[in-house]
């Protein structure tokens, strides 16, 4: 038996100890390959129960009177996710908002911050939603954006970091996992380099939440904003996260003053008070279906730990990249990730001159599904706690036979609005 036989596959999969998670979460067609879960992870089964449970019994029968013990869901998941997800305490993480509303809080806020400081300092290959917040704040309040160019396979230098970062520098903002390669960035380096210079950092954690270890705690990071439909199976648009450390939470005053960021809310006073510590970045009703999705699959997540996840996301991973040497690099596919498992998330990027064609080939034609991500990359995301090494397998001998057959071709080469 060679290691490319499917074989090997199997006998990883009957010796994982996360094998019984998979039966948590909904079971889609079969045969279905699904490698997107670094986009949108599936949905917990208790999810459905508990949405049932929400619609009929707490908002058909309870009414108003169910905000007795929905007007804490914020906090109460956020101290869920400090616990479980990311290394923080108890009052420093919150729900709230989207990723990219949380960001422009944050952004804002540390802005305020630091005032005479004329630099936001990120990095080319951030988010897009992250740069286009960016832009609009440096914008707004005639700052330089700072912007430095980092390699879209092996992720942010920290050489280039310690060039760009002076005393003129009031935020440092970068991704902890790169959403196009799935390098990682050295969070406690990079961190200690913005204080060594007096700035405040913020760190999108939409990649990593959920799959790799976060040290906010250890590392001293300042904020950080965190995508929970992603690796913490929230559900589509589910509220996104936030951190504050504590000692700044007193400190900050988010820009968006809505009334569940002030103290006594239901005092309906005329003028804007902030509420103590993190709740001051809250602002508007929570939408609460969501917010019990995001509970459910923050608690599954958690419940299998997070070191057992980063295990298990290195060797998937690395599974995956040995049998694209093997089968894939014949084929004209490049790869676009770190080679090292420590300086790589749990998802793996091709490069080919046509991804675009490969990936609609695959979701069209062979039941798989990966994504696509600008210049001609294939993104492929076997979530640790929802993927088996046989659908690593599966996925990449249907990829190689797509190829090889040419079948590809036959798609346009013109991308759709979602990609």
């Amino acid at each position: 038996m060679t290691r490319t036989d499917r074989a090997v596959a199997e006998d990883l999969d009957r010796t994982d100890p996360l094998a019984a998670y998979r039966d948590r979460f909904l079971t889609p067609e079969p045969g279905l390959v699904y490698l997107d879960g670094n986009s949108l992870g599936r949905l917990p089964v208790t999810t459905a129960q508990r949405l049932t449970e929400a619609v009929t019994e707490q908002w058909g029968r309870g009414l108003i009177r169910s905000w007795e013990h929905w007007i804490e869901l914020s906090q109460s998941i956020g101290d869920e996710i400090a616990a479980g997800i990311v290394e923080a305490d108890p009052g420093e993480v919150v729900v709230s908002d989207s990723t990219t509303v949380n960001l422009y809080k944050l952004a804002a806020a540390a802005l305020d911050a630091r005032p005479g400081r004329r630099v936001l300092l990120t990095d080319d290959d951030n988010f897009p939603t992250d740069s286009y917040v960016f832009q609009g704040l440096a914008a707004a309040r005639g700052l330089e954006l700072r912007v430095i160019e980092t390699d879209l396979d092996e992720g942010l230098s920290i050489e280039a970091v310690r060039a760009a970062l002076n005393s003129d520098v009031a935020l440092a903002s970068f991704s902890h996992v790169a959403y196009r390669s799935g390098a990682i960035a050295d969070l406690a380096t990079v961190t200690g380099l913005a204080h060594d210079v007096g700035a405040l950092v913020l760190w999108d954690l939409s990649h990593s939440g959920g799959s790799i270890p976060v040290p906010l705690r250890s590392s001293g990071a300042d904020l950080a904003v965190g995508c929970t439909y992603k690796y913490l199976c929230g559900g589509p648009g589910a509220p996104a996260f936030l951190y504050v450390r504590r000692d700044l939470q007193d400190e900050l005053r988010q820009p968006i003053w809505g009334w569940f960021g002030q103290r006594d809310q239901f005092a309906m006073a005329g003028a804007y008070d902030a509420a103590p510590g993190l709740t001051r970045f809250l602002v508007g009703t929570p939408p609460v279906l969501s917010m019990i999705g995001v509970g459910e699959g923050v608690r599954v997540v958690a419940d299998a730990g997070i070191d057992a996840l980063r295990v298990k996301g290195q060797a998937l991973t690395s599974y995956l990249i040995e049998l694209a040497d093997e089968w894939l690099t014949p084929l004209g596919f490049r790869l676009a990730s770190p080679r090292d498992a420590e300086r790589r998330g749990s998802h793996v990027t091709l490069h080919h001159p046509d991804a675009w064609r490969i990936c609609r080939g695959l979701i069209e034609r062979c039941d798989v599904v990966p994504d696509f991500r600008t210049p001609d990359r294939l993104r492929l995301g076997p979530a640790p706690l929802t993927a088996s090494y046989a659908d690593v397998w599966d996925g990449l001998d249907r990829l190689r036979r797509l190829v090889e057959s040419g079948a590809h071709e036959s798609y346009p080469t013109q991308r759709a609005r979602v990609t």
